[in-house]
């Protein structure tokens, strides 16, 4: 196992148990205490987990935010096939809504090149990766823009919202479960999270699997508010067949 591979994984057992410790890990893993405490610390300098006495703690277990280079950073194989599989959910022509976020930049890189969109976006970054194609019209959201995720929020992004009608929103969630809906840490984000879902005739979520195991603050969705769960194959099939069961389609890619 390559160590990013095993970093992944000892990133998904601590949002999963809440915890993990050096030692269980180095056993199951076979590697000595030393390589589990670098692997911690890369994590931990990536902003995803945080150091604790004999192990680490995911950061959301915290009230942590990770900022999205960090979260760019991992889950990359699994991001870019939820990226390939939301293709399928583009429309022919019109109006698409793309939320900030690093699975949904995936999507961005992947859009066609032979289809004519306009897409609607709230995050500078996603903004200027679209711009310069010639099949895309691209309209930025205005508004203020959090440090941390790079995405506009508060009225100047949200009063356009009001007036808008797209085909299809393809949102970023940081928790999702059947009980408490679409969660992120900030209510000024959540807010704008759910007039792109107002806005749009159809709602397709891209969650990798880790998403499916954390709660946060702000709730800005209910599950039954989502047309598509497009997820990985990490994803737990009990977790896929309570949403399923709830009214979204689910593709595990």
């Amino acid at each position: 196992m390559y160590a990013e591979e095993r970093q992944q994984e000892i990133l998904r057992r601590a949002r999963t148990v809440g915890r993990v410790d050096v030692v269980t890990l180095a056993e199951e893993f076979a590697v000595t205490t030393e390589t589990i405490r670098r692997d911690l610390t890369a994590l931990e300098r990536s902003g995803m987990l945080r150091r604790v006495h004999g192990g680490a703690i995911p950061v959301e277990r915290l009230g942590f935010e990770p900022e999205l280079a960090a979260r760019d950073e991992v889950m990359i194989g699994e991001k870019e096939r939820i990226a390939k599989a939301a293709l399928a959910e583009l429309p022919e022509d019109g109006a698409i809504i793309i939320d900030a976020g690093s699975t949904t930049g995936r999507l961005v890189q992947a859009l066609p090149v032979d289809r004519e969109l306009t897409v609607i976006v709230n995050s500078p970054p996603l903004a200027t990766a679209m711009a310069t194609r010639p099949n895309l019209t691209v309209i930025m959201l205005g508004g203020r823009v959090r440090g941390r995720t790079l995405a506009t929020v508060d009225d100047w992004a949200l009063r356009p919202l009001a007036d808008l009608h797209v085909d299809v929103a393809f949102m970023a969630a940081n928790g999702c479960s059947v009980a408490k809906g679409l969660t992120t840490p900030d209510p000024a984000e959540a807010a704008i999270k759910r007039a792109m879902i107002g806005a749009a005739q159809r709602c397709v979520l891209l969650a990798d699997h880790t998403k499916f195991a954390n709660t946060y603050l702000a709730r800005f969705a209910s599950i039954q508010e989502i047309d598509v769960v497009i997820s990985d194959t990490g994803l737990d099939t009990g977790v896929a067949a309570e949403l399923a069961a709830a009214g979204p389609e689910v593709v595990r890619a």
